[in-house]
């Protein structure tokens, strides 16, 4: 498992506050771990596939607020992540 960071996610990561640094640093040993599609079944992250514009990407939840957007990539032997941005979450009101 390729673990690839976009350079503006990288950015904004370097950004993050600690607690959500080490919450995301969590989810990364957690997809290294276990692998993405277990991953997937925990629930504090609630990962979710995104619809309309970002369709094919996934969000996960690293706080209330803070969601890390990614999309796999699959070659034939291996399973790429490619995190595409980490930030706060806009609700519609």
């Amino acid at each position: 498992m390729i673990i690839v960071l976009s350079r503006h996610a990288t950015k904004q990561i370097n950004n993050l506050p600690v607690h959500i640094y080490r919450k995301y640093l969590y989810w990364v040993d957690l997809i290294k771990s276990v692998g993405l599609y277990e991953a997937r079944k925990y629930k504090g992250f609630h990962d979710e596939p995104l619809k309309g514009k970002h369709a094919g990407q996934h969000s996960v939840r690293l706080s209330k607020q803070y969601r890390l957007i990614y999309c796999e990539m699959k070659t034939t032997d291996t399973l790429a992540i490619h995190i595409l941005e980490v930030n706060k979450h806009e609700y519609k009101k």
